[in-house]
């Protein structure tokens, strides 16, 4: 699940982020509201997760621009403003689900689960199930097979299969990686990548025939099915 925070509260953001990636979710991020609704306009997204105090473009605002254009990506509004009414008013704006500040994270995780399987059963957008050959993974229960053998992976494990499906049959370079994966947009001169690519490669290809994560010398990886 790509999950997009908008909150220009930098700590409150990175917090977020984390407890999101930490359940295996792929999270990117924006602090004010009209870089927040270009992501959210750009077809990548499956939930957003908006302030509804925001700059340069409220978050109500943002909502209202965003249903505006067609895109029926779930929304859950975050706000210190917690009154009935304000609740309403977010709703109406296009909201799909209203938690007021402070909140416990446990109970945000839990309305994240259920607005993913309300979209799942209304039809929203995004794969839900991704597959190449014999691999599949299921993003609602976070099932991964092949060839009907069941595959237990790590949060970040996962993480890092989903991502490389979604670019599966190109090359995956370290950088795209690092930033799509992990979220550094920087080298941290560690060997992460190596260690989650080997554990990865071990569990999807060492007990089947025909291998699928490739190493492409000089570049990365590439998650193919050769012929």
């Amino acid at each position: 699940m790509n999950i997009l925070i908008v909150e220009d509260d930098e700590v409150a953001r990175d917090h977020l982020a984390k407890a999101l990636r930490d359940v295996g979710h792929m999270v990117e991020t924006a602090g004010d509201g009209l870089d927040g609704l270009r992501r959210a306009s750009s077809g990548k997204v499956d939930l957003a997760i908006v302030d509804r105090m925001l700059p340069k473009l409220d978050g109500l605002a943002l909502v209202q621009s965003l249903r505006a254009t067609g895109r029926k990506i779930p929304v859950l509004i975050l706000s210190a403003l917690g009154d009935v009414d304000d609740r309403i008013t977010g709703l109406r704006a296009g909201g799909d689900d209203y938690l007021a500040k402070p909140y416990h994270m446990s109970e945000l995780l839990a309305r994240v689960d259920a607005l993913t399987r309300r979209g799942e059963a209304n039809g929203g957008q995004g794969d839900t199930k991704l597959k190449l050959a014999d691999l599949e993974l299921d993003r609602i229960t976070r099932k991964v097979t092949r060839n009907g053998k069941k595959i237990e992976l790590t949060a970040r494990e996962f993480q890092l299969l989903e991502f490389m499906m979604r670019h599966s049959g190109q090359v995956v370079t370290r950088t795209m990686l690092l930033e799509g994966v992990w979220d550094y947009h920087f080298d941290p001169q560690t060997n992460v990548i190596d260690v989650h690519i080997s554990r990865l490669r071990q569990a999807i290809d060492k007990d089947f025939d025909k291998p699928l994560l490739h190493t492409v010398r000089g570049a990365g990886y590439s998650l193919r099915e050769d012929e």
